[in-house]
């Protein structure tokens, strides 16, 4: 349960850096910025998919 907070919060914080990057075009913090959600997005999705919220016990 706890990973899929932290992947959830990391997936959020980099959807947020993205805009703020293209608020100020900084094109290598959009790099990364969209290689973080890409990663911690497809971790929180598959994590909630396989676990499921609430986890089944």
């Amino acid at each position: 349960m706890g990973t899929v907070i932290i992947f959830t919060l990391v997936t959020l914080l980099g959807i947020y850096a993205i805009f703020r990057s293209l608020k100020q075009k900084n094109i290598l913090g959009i790099l990364f910025a969209l290689g973080t959600v890409a990663v911690f997005g497809w971790f929180t999705y598959k994590t909630i998919v396989h676990h499921g919220i609430p986890v089944p016990h």
